[in-house]
């Protein structure tokens, strides 16, 4: 295989760095309540399995996951979902994203972590950027299921 020219290296780094900007986007969206904004990261079929507690599909059904009211509850209460970094796999207009995301919920005591999970997006390059085709999210509670996104 030739080497990247210069160009395509270029295209690559931005590539890569507009599917870390969009992943390190959810946190704060999703904190502050903007569901559309949610939403809005997916392609209009798009879809979002959190392991354990649901699956949407379509951009409607991933708006009403940030205004159910599990995640009402742990916004009144006070929470933070941060996002770590993630290896990104680019083949053309399309990508595989994979790491960990941590939601920490306020309580009482003081924060403390509610969910550890592995994270796999699945994302391709639209007319508007890049977007969420796919994303699964399961809880590392030593089950191979969870694991097997992080390959």
């Amino acid at each position: 295989m030739p080497p990247l020219t210069v160009e395509e290296r270029l295209t690559a780094l931005e590539d890569r760095e507009a599917i870390r900007n969009l992943i390190a986007s959810y946190g704060p969206l999703a904190d502050s309540g903007d569901a559309t904004g949610v939403a809005a990261l997916w392609i209009e079929d798009g879809s979002y399995a959190v392991g354990g507690m649901a699956e949407a599909k379509g951009r409607a059904a991933i708006a009403a996951l940030i205004d159910g009211d599990t995640h009402r509850a742990l916004m009144a209460a006070g929470c933070a979902h941060l996002l770590g970094p993630v290896a990104i796999d680019l083949d053309g207009d399309r990508a595989v994203a994979r790491g960990h995301s941590v939601v920490f919920r306020n309580t009482p005591s003081g924060f403390e972590v509610w969910r550890v999970s592995a994270n796999r997006w699945e994302l391709v390059r639209t007319d508007h950027g890049w977007r969420v085709e796919r994303r699964v999210n399961a809880p590392l509670d030593g089950s191979q299921a969870a694991r097997a996104l992080l390959r």
